[in-house]
């Protein structure tokens, strides 16, 4: 009796540690055309090649773009969403969906969870977000929408470790704006970002910590 007992919780325990260790299939559909809500008015109707994103079979989310591996559990995707754009007064039966891009979703392999990344200021039409390890450098946008920000983020922290004014931002169309996707340098890790009238602000990024490179000189940093 005592044996059969004993048998009986090991396979009860096997069968915890085998469910608890069951692998989450995640895969990616097939690529579609939608057409894209602008925030400002386009002269042309802008197009998006989105797809699915499936966990364990179960339609999560909709992406867009190449997704950037962070480690070979985690991973980040932007997102794509769809809204109702009818108005409040408008009396309809069925909602009027539209598409739009949103922010960043990192994935994790191991247990299948899909969330949002915290990143402050970051615009989801002007921001162009680029990547390294899992830090993340874009421009972002102050909330009254004025000013242009470098801004770097580590995944998983809630403030950036860069926030600096690069820029001003002026007009309802933005027609100013202009920041290029950052470029990352490995070694040492660096980043620069390229503003209007080709500006050029470099960082170098030291774990939770960022230095301001001189352009003149590359050999002199002080701490930002």
């Amino acid at each position: 009796m005592h044996c059969m007992t004993v048998a009986l919780l090991l396979v009860g325990f096997a069968g915890i540690v085998s469910a608890t260790s069951k692998p989450h299939a995640i895969v990616f559909g097939k690529w579609t055309t939608i057409k894209l809500l602008a925030g400002r008015e386009e002269a042309e109707p802008l197009e998006l090649k989105i797809r699915p994103l499936y966990v364990d079979g179960k339609l999560r989310e909709y992406t867009f773009g190449v997704p950037h591996e962070i480690t070979d559990r985690l991973f980040v995707v932007r997102r794509a969403v769809r809204v109702n754009d009818a108005l409040p007064e408008e009396v309809v039966t069925i909602a009027h969906w539209t598409w739009q891009r949103n922010g960043w979703l990192v994935v994790d392999r191991v247990n299948g969870h899909v969330s949002a990344v915290n990143l402050p200021d970051f615009d989801s039409e002007d921001s162009s977000a680029s990547w390294y390890r899992d830090y993340v450098a874009y421009c972002g946008i102050a909330d009254d929408g004025k000013k242009l920000f470098a801004v770097v983020m580590q995944l998983g922290r809630r403030k950036p470790v860069l926030r600096k004014a690069i820029g001003e931002v002026s007009g309802e169309d933005r027609s100013n704006l202009e920041c290029a996707s950052p470029i990352w340098q490995r070694r040492p890790p660096r980043v620069t970002f390229v503003s209007q009238a080709d500006q050029r602000f470099t960082f170098a990024v030291r774990g939770h910590a960022v230095e301001t490179v001189s352009d003149s000189n590359e050999d002199e940093a002080g701490t930002e």
